[in-house]
């Protein structure tokens, strides 16, 4: 076992913030040391903007880093506490398997959370064993990495090491830590948990902490909690537009795995649609359907109404006159979404701005989607506003005469059809975690063989360039007879 003492990564420049709230949102805790701490990925690109240096020292003992058997200097490691609504239950949560070392400063002045996810029991663990297995962790890293690329905002993946343990799901399986980075890691459920415990200067010391990390600029607000809660609206609106413009199922939208900073988190159950289809579900336990791809918007609104709920006592002294204000701001999230959504499908086609008819437009082309099972991302990818269709294509009556529409359409906008071709281009991925291929990736990662894993890494760090000689990546999934399904991995 390595010392905790110290860091063998040069390059850390902690200032923790969150460790200076009241301790009502944390409990001081050190990440449960691995027995034997082994490097399997290192996001070395990431580690250059953070001004780390990973290679400084061998990878053992950078592993032991990210394993949290050394802690940085400075760091000052912690479980922070979180309530949330679960499948619409509320729970008192916490972190139960991640510490999170602290907050490092970046050379270009960014603030960032350092957090390990799978590094030991903690005060919030509720009888679960605090550790992670390989390939959820590697999931995440992957598909993380993937969205980044995708120009999603979301939280990022640093390292991935082995801790030379087994954890015990269905089965027992090789353990891992998961070094994640990210804006903060606020949550709607962190504010939900300041709400349940009537404690006003709690809650009150997380809303100003909030406001001067991630939006100062509405400090100088006449009423800065009303523009809070507007602005983290706004951001969920444009997360869940991005989402749906790719195709991305995240799976457990519970309101502990929605940002305060606008950030994808949490890829348990994750997973991508093929075939074109708004009731799609993947995850195991969403026996319900609650969040199907085409209901993300639905339950982003959900979610924002819980927020507002906990920032009740201080939008207005008046509890009447608090929840008219919070009912007027969460009712405005459907048009907010409504125009994000259809000016992205209209840039997905190709058009640089929105006129009457263009929703219609596009539902009719979804409509044909679901109908046939189009493959949602590649149908999007083949359009070509040159007026070109496939001879299987332009042997659908219907798909013909929809692609007339759109021709014509494409026409009065007055654009050049090759300005129209590349912004069709830049909002259209070639290639998205193909789900199979995923799983592949992984099943060879279990047996020691990170060569797949490798390969569509790097496929996937270019999504919208089309490349010869990767058609399998851009490929749906064989026809199966069982249909594909994610697990949370806890």
């Amino acid at each position: 076992m390595t010392d905790p003492s110290c860091s063998s990564v040069p390059g850390w420049s902690f200032d923790n913030s969150y460790a200076r709230l009241p301790e009502l949102f944390f409990r001081r805790q050190n990440p449960t040391p691995s027995r034997q701490p082994a490097p399997v990925v290192f996001n070395h690109q990431l580690a250059a903007q953070l001004g780390l240096d990973l290679k400084a020292a061998d990878p053992l003992s950078v592993a032991a880093v990210f394993a949290g058997n050394q802690l940085p200097p400075g760091s000052e490691p912690l479980a922070q506490a979180y309530a949330g609504h679960q499948f619409g239950n509320f729970t008192m949560l916490g972190d139960g398997r991640a510490i999170l070392l602290g907050e490092h400063l970046t050379p270009d002045g960014l603030r960032l959370d350092i957090h390990l996810k799978g590094a030991g029991q903690t005060p919030y663990s509720r009888r679960g064993d605090g550790r992670a297995a390989l390939g959820p962790m590697l999931r995440e890293y992957l598909i993380s990495e993937a969205m980044v690329a995708l120009g999603i905002p979301t939280t990022r993946s640093l390292a991935v090491v082995t801790t030379g343990e087994a954890v015990y799901r269905e089965a027992a399986l090789p353990g891992a830590v998961l070094t994640r980075v990210a804006s903060s890691h606020l949550r709607v459920g962190t504010f939900e948990y300041a709400a349940a415990s009537q404690k006003g200067e709690g809650l009150t010391a997380l809303v100003n902490y909030t406001l001067a990390r991630h939006y100062p600029e509405l400090l100088d607000e006449e009423y800065p909690v009303r523009a809070l809660l507007s602005a983290v609206i706004d951001r969920q609106a444009d997360l869940i537009t991005h989402w749906m413009r790719v195709g991305f199922v995240h799976g457990v939208m519970n309101t502990d795995n929605m940002t305060i900073s606008g950030e994808t988190i949490d890829y348990g159950p994750c997973a991508f649609m093929d075939a074109y289809d708004p009731a799609t579900v993947f995850s195991s336990i969403d026996r319900h359907g609650r969040y199907a791809f085409g209901r993300q918007a639905v339950i982003a609104q959900w979610n924002l109404a819980r927020f507002a709920e906990s920032l009740l006592p201080l939008l207005h002294p008046r509890q009447d006159d608090a929840i008219a204000i919070a009912e007027q701001a969460i009712n405005g999230f459907k048009d907010r979404f409504d125009q994000r959504w259809l000016h992205m499908m209209g840039r997905k086609l190709g058009l640089f701005d929105v006129r009457a008819g263009d929703e219609q437009l596009v539902r009719d082309l979804l409509g044909w989607m679901q109908t046939t099972g189009a493959d949602y991302t590649n149908t999007f990818r083949s359009l070509s506003p040159l007026g070109l269709l496939s001879e299987e294509q332009a042997a659908d009556p219907v798909l013909e005469e929809w692609h007339q529409t759109w021709q014509q359409r494409l026409q009065q906008q007055g654009q050049d059809v090759q300005a129209a071709l590349a912004l069709m281009n830049s909002q259209n991925p070639a290639y998205i975690p193909r789900n199979h291929l995923v799983e592949q990736a992984l099943a060879a990662a279990h047996e020691g063989d990170l060569g797949a894993f490798g390969t569509l890494l790097g496929v996937l760090e270019a999504p919208y360039e089309q490349r010869s000689g990767l058609e399998a990546y851009a490929a749906p999934p064989p026809p199966s007879d069982e249909p594909y399904q994610t697990f949370c991995g806890t």
